[in-house]
């Protein structure tokens, strides 16, 4: 929380604001928190400071200080009619620019003062703009001292529609996607076609976790196709908690990105052909021959402004992102399964209880901003999951050489992209210049030295790592060279990182002067001490004082007899007297003067070894990427052997070909819970034989957990990660689609039936046979009878027609009957164990959190609402009503009927309906059949009440039809 001074802000509002700020602020386009701008103004001077108006000061003091008393009202009126003020410091500032842009998802303004303003400012300039896809006007104002978990992407849409086939009417949505990782200086574009719930856009976004996207606005009527697309696909970003900015449709033209791509591309991305003409360039360089990512491309790159900043310009590399290299994840699924943030709590990570704060044992902000890219990009490619199972294995089995490396190296590693980024901006000192070459040292000799009984593992290593970081070692040897001949190593030691004084003349030169007015310094304190006959350093001192310079002092009771013709005394304080000399004087004056030149000189010197420094940021870059990917693979052996029970490999196979079989499978973020003693459980889908299943059982009685677990392990294991298992065994599924919990947003018109039916929706679309589908309570947002008639429908059709591996958790027992129709669909329940009747009418109900095969009969849902304390009226209603809603109907007494009646009792009283029905249906011998239109109501009556007279006594004899009877 920001404290609040007053005597640090007050009469900055009252004395540098002019009234005509007023009429100029009101003149400005409305922005605010509640419409997604957040305007700050920048008051500059002697004691800077930041300050907001409007609506903007009421969003600060509510969620900055947390008191409306720091608001001031400017202008006549007061409270009333002024205009409400807020004025922060700059680290406050900082603190909620961050959490506006990281956290809050709001855009942001910084005003300046126009030029030639006086003290009293009345009108201001946009000085800088950024949104949460786009940070680079303040990333030195936002990241000082913190880091960000994830790059911020920001990404451009373009529609457009084909038709499938001449002579067909059906058109077919095609998008062009262009992304950007201002951070890293990557652009990436994607081409493909989507449906119109947009779910390979939803996965994309998952994938690239994008912060920001840019749409062309839609026309004024919103009647056309285009804009009931856009509609669309707003609502899909939304539900994926990204910021949406609409631009003018003319900027989404692929007229000039031929001509400004090159200008941006590195040399190494940038084909030689594409020197030339824009020709050149849209026939070498591949992602401009894409249909619609070109003019996606040049909005993005005209939002950005990336080519007004000059070190943009050959900075860049390209890609295309394929959909298909990663597995497919949409937004209910990155909720289901809690991968980076706890529900309710965007942008937050808590430890242990995502799979990212669990499986982050990362020393580096590298190393965890990848962790962050793997768990949003499984792999489908079955060759490099085997290649990150493998390194993780070899640190599973090698402790002492995956601590050294975590604890010796990785924990002092500095962020590169970092490190970069401040070469790029001439902004780098020469500690920075000093953290990159104290980077690799050891590291490579401790690689080396991992113990492994598998040939294949070593050389995996080898190639993965080892080689990398030699060929970067080599490449780095010449920046090695430069900073032990620039820098003063001897320094280092004491943490003063300065050039060498004999690496320049001019500056040996000023070097050896200071060092003759040091030894002066040093000649006349000893001169000065003998004629006053004063001990050095314990009497006299000697000290280089910030007002006065280098003078002496002594304290008061011995500088009484000082001698005024000899010494000018300076000043007097509580520490002393401080008295000077004509050649300590003159000595001061060109202690300060050499010095000045020394700094200027070593300042122009440090330039050039950053501007040299800067020539080596394509190999930091790199060394960068094989440093993070190394500390993920340590991070998840750290993690899979220092689990409450170890992780172990799992054997994943190619899609198809492979069954989910697992043993004692835990949930890894619930087993580290303090006082969770986690109850493990096996999974076995077989295809073509379980690979659809139901599991019913009491509320509070664990099929959540077991669902979403599979989805977590299967998530886990298409990372490289070993899995909570003590056995696994698991095809390569191309995506993992969730439909789990209710979830509504009535601000934005979204229902919570209408969310889920979304989400569903989406599932039926995407799903094939090499998915795996969660369902936790589908149906239960509205009517009983709609609800379970959905969840029969979508479940039918995901078991005969999509054939998927599915886990369906549901409360509508009458589900179970779909294993009578479809032979893969299995019926699997979560035990409890009920007990006797007490006195009070009533049982104890423990649950065992076991999953074993069946059907449960009761959900126990009024038992959970007693262990909720509920008042003891109501729950005697809530049987009452439930008693009377049962489709056995009656009391205790007649439900516990039908429980003790043999099967062949059943069996019989089946027959005797059987026949009663096929005697009722057949003519009988020597009549007509009387035609249904010939005969009355009345007649067919009398004739069935005819009819059941003579079955009557069988009907009577049997127990089991008695029973049933009496329910009607």
């Amino acid at each position: 929380m920001a404290t609040y001074s007053k005597e640090s802000s007050k009469n900055q509002t009252d004395t540098l604001t002019d009234p005509g700020f007023i009429s100029f602020f009101n003149k400005l386009p409305q922005k605010s928190p509640e419409t997604g701008t957040l305007r700050l103004f920048h008051r500059t001077g002697t004691d800077p400071y930041y300050a907001v108006y409007g609506p903007d000061a009421l969003y600060v003091a509510t969620n900055v200080y947390h008191t409306n008393s720091v608001i001031k009202y400017l202008g006549a009126g007061g409270r009333a009619a002024g205009l409400p003020s807020v004025t922060m410091k700059t680290t406050v500032a900082q603190m909620l620019l961050r959490e506006a842009l990281t956290i809050k998802q709001l855009k942001v303004e910084i005003w300046v003062p126009e030029n030639g303003q006086g003290k009293k400012v009345s009108k201001f300039v946009l000085d800088k703009e950024a949104s949460p896809g786009n940070l680079q006007a303040v990333e030195d104002l936002l990241f000082i001292d913190t880091d960000l978990t994830s790059a911020p992407i920001v990404m451009a849409i373009k529609i457009a529609s084909v038709a499938a086939s001449s002579g067909d009417k059906t058109r077919l949505k095609t998008l062009g996607i262009a992304f950007a990782d201002t951070s890293n200086r990557e652009l990436g574009v994607s081409d493909f076609v989507d449906n119109d719930l947009f779910s390979n856009t939803e996965s994309l976004v998952i994938q690239l976790s994008v912060k920001e996207a840019i749409i062309p606005t839609g026309t004024a009527s919103g009647n056309t196709d285009r804009d009931v697309d856009l509609h669309k696909l707003k609502a899909v970003l939304d539900r994926c908690g990204i910021v949406v900015t609409e631009r003018k449709p003319s900027e989404f033209s692929p007229k000039n990105i031929a001509d400004d791509l090159p200008r941006l591309l590195s040399a190494a991305a940038l084909p030689p052909a594409a020197e030339g003409t824009s020709a050149d360039a849209s026939a070498t360089i591949s992602q401009l021959g894409l249909p619609n990512a070109p003019a996606a491309l040049s909005a993005l790159v005209t939002y950005l402004s990336l080519l007004s900043d000059p070190s943009n310009h050959n900075a860049f590399s390209i890609r295309t992102h394929d959909l298909g290299q990663y597995m497919r994840l949409d937004a209910s699924a990155l909720r289901a399964l809690n991968l980076t943030e706890t529900p309710g709590n965007a942008g937050i990570t808590t430890r242990n209880s995502t799979l990212l704060g669990l499986l982050n044992k990362c020393k580096t902000a590298q190393g965890t901003r990848l962790l962050g890219t793997w768990l949003k990009q499984p792999l489908v490619n079955l060759h490099e999951i085997k290649k990150r199972q493998n390194l993780v294995e070899m640190f599973v089995d090698d402790t002492n050489s995956r601590t050294q490396l975590q604890d010796e190296y990785l924990k002092y590693m500095p962020d590169l992209v970092r490190l970069c980024k401040k070469f790029q901006r001439a902004q780098a000192s020469l500690e920075d210049v000093v953290r990159v070459y104290q980077v690799l040292p050891g590291m490579i000799e401790a690689l080396e030295d991992v113990r492994t009984e598998q040939e294949e593992y070593t050389a995996l290593l080898e190639e993965m790592c080892v080689e990398k970081l030699k060929e970067y070692q080599t490449s780095l040897a010449k920046y090695s060279d430069m900073v032990e001949e620039t820098l003063d190593m001897r320094e280092l030691d004491k943490n003063n990182y300065v050039i060498k004084p004999g690496y320049d003349p001019k500056l040996q030169e000023l070097a050896e002067k200071l060092t003759e007015v040091r030894d002066g310094l040093d000649e006349e304190h000893r001169e000065v001490g003998d004629d006053l006959n004063m001990i050095l350093d314990k009497k006299l001192h000697l000290e280089n004082n910030s007002t006065y310079g280098y003078c002496f002092r002594l304290t008061k009771n011995d500088a009484k007899g000082l001698s005024t013709k000899k010494y000018t005394e300076l000043g007097t304080t509580k520490s002393g007297v401080f008295f000077t000399t004509k050649t300590l004087k003159q000595l001061a004056e060109d202690y300060l003067e050499y010095s000045s030149r020394y700094t200027r000189t070593q300042s122009g010197l440090v330039k050039e070894v950053v501007t040299i420094a800067c020539t080596y940021i394509p190999v930091l870059e790199s060394l960068n990427n094989v440093l993070a990917q190394l500390d993920v693979i340590l991070s998840f052996a750290h993690v899979s052997i220092n689990a409450p029970e170890p992780y172990v490999k799992p054997n994943v196979m190619q899609s198809g070909d492979g069954n989910v079989v697992l043993r004692n499978a835990r949930h890894p973020c619930l087993e580290v819970q303090d006082d969770v003693s986690f109850i493990a459980n096996d999974v076995e889908m077989i295809k073509d034989k379980s690979e659809f299943q139901i599991i019913t059982g009491p509320n509070m009685g664990g099929k959540s957990t077991y669902i979403r677990q599979v989805g977590v392990i299967a998530l886990m294991a298409q990372v490289g990660c070993f899995v909570p298992c003590s056995e696994a065994q698991l095809p390569i599924f191309d995506s993992v689609l969730c439909r789990v919990g209710a979830g509504d947003s009535q601000l934005k018109g979204v229902s919570t039936f209408m969310a889920e039916m979304l989400e569903t929706a989406t599932i039926l679309r995407s799903a094939t046979k090499d998915s795996l589908i969660i369902i936790d309570e589908l149906g239960r947002g509205t009517s009983t009878y709609d609800g379970f008639g959905l969840a029969w429908a979508i479940s039918e059709h995901i078991a005969s027609e999509i054939h998927a591996f599915c886990l369906f958790a549901t409360h509508f027992h009458e589900l179970t009957a779909l294993d009578q129709q479809i032979p893969h669909v299995k019926n699997l329940h979560v035990v409890a164990h009920v007990g006797e009747k007490n006195e009070e009418d009533k049982r104890e109900i423990t649950l065992l959190y076991k999953v074993e095969p069946g059907i449960s009969d009761q959900s126990f849902g009024i038992h959970v609402a007693e262990l909720a304390n509920f008042p003891e009226s109501v729950v005697k209603l809530a049987k009452r009503k439930a008693d009377e809603l049962e489709d056995f109907g009656g009391d205790d007494n007649n439900m516990d009927v039908d429980v003790d009646v043999p099967s062949e009792v059943t069996e019989e009283g089946i027959k005797i309906v059987e026949e009663f029905l096929r005697s009722w249906a057949a003519p009988k011998d020597g009549e007509d059949i009387v035609m249904e239109e010939e005969s009355s109501p009345e007649q067919q009556l009398e004739q069935l009440k005819a009819h059941v007279d003579n079955f009557l006594p069988q009907i009577e004899s049997n127990p089991w039809l008695k029973s049933l009877l009496t329910t009607f």
